[in-house]
């Protein structure tokens, strides 16, 4: 399988229906809010989830429509608790994953004191060498090494949470090694595996729509976003370069690229004319399309689906977070490693978990024929990065989408803080009361408890 980024020529392309995807700070409807105290998740509701969703999950994992509901409100809940177990358990955190059936949550821990913590939130203890900390730490080191120079032989390398171990994919012992040598990198807590696998880039305003670079390939759109009042959406950056102009699914002009980062991340952004309206939703391919309703980043294991120009809809599962590829055009760091399977054309595409982003395709091996594996990358930093919002569903409980350009650098005092994953029912305090919080979020500066109602209830 050759590896390379997957840029389909214009002439290969086939009209898709436009959906653009969306994120909202909201919970799936009909999903009881997570509780990091280990609380219980209510079954989702029947007409919560896109019948073309259940239908790919169905045929590419198996599960019939009330099982994928089950697991999708499952790996809600092993999110949120996740999270608030990576931010109490602080430097003995060694990681998270969700397995079988039931999407059953273990979390790891270099402390076997806090194997009590975990379990009384709801989750599986499980005591480990190493910490996530420590074993990212060596990641970084390959991922300086990577950008100095590409390793030669070596597609990708990332921390496994089940094995406790950093795993460098190789072509062949040697090169893995030698790649290990030059990044200076502990070796002990690194496993080198032989791999066959050459990854690419899948480059071909409703998320997994076709659009078109300057007259000459194509690529996916991922989801709907904003920078003040301006209209884009979010795609991979190996699609174009800053000044690209594109052409939608039905070649009439429709924008060009303001930012795009590749290699080193894959992720880029495209301003769109006002003949194109955005909308919260993500292309079924003939199923019923998705409306997303938030950003929680799933869990390893976690089912994934994705939407594309070139093969629609198909289903894996999270196999690695924060992964390094190698492509032809260098080394990009940061991605998801999935089982989802991917084609040329697919690139910049959605991929959803539930109805929660997750981020943008970039590139894999394989195909929708005999199977593969994808890389995508995730939705939040690219947002970060450009200062961007996503396109929501407009509904009174959705957040401010832009938050204030200059927020208060002294806050008033509390426990409420910019980058901390909140789950329904959370409480804080800030400027001497007490909130709870109505939506499960990761906190954005300018989102304080007192400024945002819709995330926020005092009590």
């Amino acid at each position: 399988m050759e590896r390379t980024t997957l840029r389909r020529r214009a002439l290969a392309a086939g009209t898709a229906t436009v959906a653009v995807g969306a994120l909202a700070l909201a919970g799936l409807t009909g999903v009881a809010s997570a509780d990091p105290a280990g609380g219980t998740t209510a079954p989702v509701s029947a007409d919560s989830l896109s019948p073309g969703l259940l239908a790919a999950m169905e045929r590419d994992l198996g599960l019939d429509a009330d099982d994928a509901r089950s697991r999708i409100a499952n790996e809600y809940r092993a999110a949120a608790v996740a999270a608030g177990l990576e931010k109490s358990l602080g430097a003995d955190f060694a990681g998270a994953r969700a397995s079988g059936a039931k999407a059953t949550l273990t979390v790891s821990t270099t402390d076997a004191s806090q194997a009590a913590r975990i379990t009384g939130a709801g989750a599986k203890a499980e005591v480990v060498a190493h910490s996530l900390e420590r074993l990212e730490g060596v990641k970084e080191a390959l991922d300086r090494a990577a950008q100095r120079k590409a390793p030669k032989g070596v597609p990708v390398w990332y921390v496994d949470v089940e094995a406790n171990r950093v795993v460098v994919n190789a072509a062949s012992t040697a090169a893995g090694t030698a790649f290990l040598k030059a990044a200076g990198a502990d070796s002990s807590l690194v496993t080198v595996a032989r791999s066959a696998e050459k990854p690419r880039t899948f480059a071909d305003l409703r998320g997994g729509d076709a659009y078109y670079m300057n007259g000459s390939g194509r690529c996916s759109i991922g989801f709907s976003v904003k920078r003040g009042t301006q209209n884009g959406f979010a795609t991979a950056g190996h699609c174009g370069r800053v000044g690209t102009t594109t052409n939608g699914f039905n070649q009439q002009a429709q924008g060009t690229f303001q930012g795009s980062t590749f290699p080193g991340r894959d992720y880029a952004w495209v301003a769109t004319n006002a003949n194109w309206t955005p909308r919260p939703t993500v292309n079924g391919y003939g199923r019923g399309d998705v409306t997303v309703a938030g950003s929680t980043a799933s869990v390893v294991g976690a089912s994934v689906c994705r939407s594309g120009s070139t093969t629609g809809w198909h289903c894996g599962t999270v196999q690695q977070l924060n992964t390094s590829v190698t492509y032809p055009e260098g080394t990009i760091s940061g991605v998801t490693r999935t089982s989802v399977c991917a084609e040329p054309g697919d690139s910049g595409g959605s991929y959803i978990s539930g109805n929660q982003a997750q981020g943008v395709t970039s590139g894999g091996s394989g195909n929708c024929s005999s199977g593969g594996t994808t890389y995508f990358q995730p939705l939040n930093p690219l947002l970060q990065a450009y200062g961007l919002t996503l396109v929501t569903s407009g509904t009174p409980t959705d957040p401010p989408t832009t938050p204030p350009t200059d927020p208060p650098t002294d806050p008033p005092g509390g426990t409420w803080a910019a980058g901390t994953a909140y789950a329904a029912g959370a409480t804080v305090t800030y400027g001497g009361a007490t909130y709870r919080c109505l939506q499960a979020h990761t906190a954005q500066p300018g989102w304080t408890p007192a400024a945002v109602p819709a995330l926020w209830q005092r009590i």
